[in-house]
């Protein structure tokens, strides 16, 4: 397993110990744990604020899980590069001839334990569809996707429901998609201030 900052001796429990207190100071909880498996793919939805990222920090420490998150390579060739990989980060060369999808499913199959993290929405507004790119690595990875449901109105993170691809790739996106209904957010509002919808597949 990669050392993280969510597994790094002392500095991970003092870390954890943080985090923890100031999700019980705001109100937020977490429903549920995750499956006990080494690779899976989290999606984290809906997401409506730039509070989100904490948010799910605060889950990630909780549930005492070491998480992956994919960034531009740039980030990881500069003399902070080391602190990117320390948070866990994978670097993606948009340059290369493979995809992002095969350079993920690479990772995914050279590493022990993955566990990668992806906000389907790609963005803070409304959209009808999602993005595939986590479906595809789950895919062709051969990984489930375990799904964390933001409900704003109550302040709890529902964790732990696991879905794995069929054949069907249109209706098994239909149903993810339908397991996030009801769900609002940290910021409900976000969602309804773009009037023209956005629609995002592939």
């Amino acid at each position: 397993m990669k050392n993280t900052i969510f597994n790094t001796p002392v500095v991970s429990p003092i870390l954890r110990a943080v985090s923890n207190g100031i999700m019980r100071s705001v109100g937020w909880n977490v429903d549920g744990a995750p499956p006990d498996l080494k690779k899976y793919i989290v999606i984290g939805a809906p997401h409506t604020s730039n509070w989100d990222f904490l948010l799910f920090l605060g889950i990630i420490f909780r549930l005492k899980i070491s998480t992956r998150y994919m960034a531009k390579i740039e980030l990881f060739t500069n003399p902070l590069g080391w602190f990117f990989y320390w948070c866990g980060g994978v670097p993606v060369d948009r340059k290369k001839s493979s995809g992002l999808i095969e350079q993920m499913v690479e990772v995914c199959n050279r590493e022990d334990e993955f566990i990668l993290v992806i906000a389907p929405e790609g963005t803070r507004y409304h959209v009808h569809e999602w993005k595939r790119g986590f479906y595809h690595i789950a895919k062709s990875a051969g990984i489930p996707i375990v799904m964390a449901k933001v409900d704003g109105v109550r302040k709890v993170v529902h964790f732990g429901e696991t879905f794995y691809p069929t054949d069907d790739a249109d209706a098994d996106m239909q149903a993810i998609q339908s397991a996030f209904a009801g769900m609002a957010g940290i910021n409900p509002r976000q969602k309804l201030k773009k009037k023209k919808y956005i629609t995002l597949k592939d």
